[in-house]
């Protein structure tokens, strides 16, 4: 099987890639490594079976040879991304998804489109299920991601019922692991770089605010059973084991043996008070649930850290 994976040298996309090439596919990466890491990319291109192309998927895209699958991760991700690159997002979401849809109507290709969470905004109901439409701000400093993504949904559903394309949504949920970056924003890592170089650990509001962290090997077994599937609705894929922020750097202090210290800044607007998918779709449609407690990656994670900083 010929797989084109679009966001290749970002954090899931590595890993993503990594995975359906060990598994015997060939897979042709595609980043234009605004985001994404240089380094991803160099290592994924050591491996047999994988190509990149350097390529932004605001601009049509062109590979030769047949192509059975596209895997789209491609978009800023990062929470300090949605200001700085705002437009870049909103292009990506729009003009990116639409370029890629109409590779794959062109190729007669499955199409997989990552969401997000995000698509539920600061929810009004919770667990999370796929049948609740969001609370989501749409001209806060969140939108350009959270309608981006949302936008995103409703293109590749209308390129299925208009022109037949093969597709497949996923909602992925907070997710961590090896290779995330270091200044993305994202709670975790910043609390494991601030723990391991003897900083305060910064949480916003009071920390009760809660979040639910799936590893990234979990999540990535999530989407390719998802393109395995039938199912054409979106699919919540995540860890639905709830913890609090506080929680999390606590850990973190203890797993790291820092002393650092807990300091409490103002939370941003429209940041989402409580985060928690309900997996009940993919449990029974894919057969998939995490499998890797939060502990244990947290540790796995911490490692990565320490070990790319020495």
């Amino acid at each position: 099987m010929r797989i084109v994976v679009a966001g290749a040298a970002g954090f899931i996309g590595y890993h993503l890639c990594r995975r359906l090439v060990e598994s015997g596919s060939e897979v042709v990466g595609v980043d234009n490594l605004a985001t994404g890491s240089r380094r991803n990319a160099d290592d994924l291109g050591a491996l047999s079976g994988f190509s990149f192309v350097e390529h932004d998927i605001c601009e049509p895209l062109k590979i030769d040879g047949p192509v059975d699958r596209i895997y789209n991760l491609a978009c800023p991700a990062s929470p300090v991304d949605f200001h700085e690159k705002a437009i870049e997002i909103l292009m990506t979401c729009s003009v990116g998804v639409r370029n890629l849809l109409e590779f794959a109507d062109r190729r007669k290709a499955l199409f997989l489109q990552a969401s997000t969470s995000e698509c539920y905004g600061d929810p009004l109901v919770h667990p999370q299920s796929e049948t609740y439409y969001g609370n989501v701000n749409p001209i806060g400093p969140r939108s350009p991601y959270d309608e981006g993504k949302r936008f995103a949904e409703a293109m590749t559903m209308t390129y299925r019922r208009r022109r037949g394309v093969s597709t497949r949504i996923v909602r992925i949920f907070n997710t961590y692991g090896p290779r995330m970056r270091t200044d993305d924003g994202r709670a975790l890592p910043a609390f494991i770089c601030q723990a391991l170089a003897g900083q305060p650990l910064t949480l916003h509001g009071d920390g009760s605010q809660t979040r639910s962290f799936c590893f990234v090997d979990d999540l990535v077994e999530a989407i390719i059973r998802a393109g395995h599937s039938d199912c054409v609705e979106p699919i919540n894929i995540g860890n639905d084991d709830e913890i609090t922020v506080r929680q999390a750097a606590e850990a973190v202090l203890q797993m790291t043996g820092s002393r650092s210290k807990l300091i409490f800044l103002p939370r941003p607007a429209n940041d989402p008070m409580r985060r928690k998918p309900d997996l009940s779709r993919a449990r029974t449609l894919l057969g998939w649930q995490p499998t890797t407690p939060w502990r244990d990656g947290f540790r796995r994670t911490i490692k990565y850290f320490e070990s790319d900083h020495k």
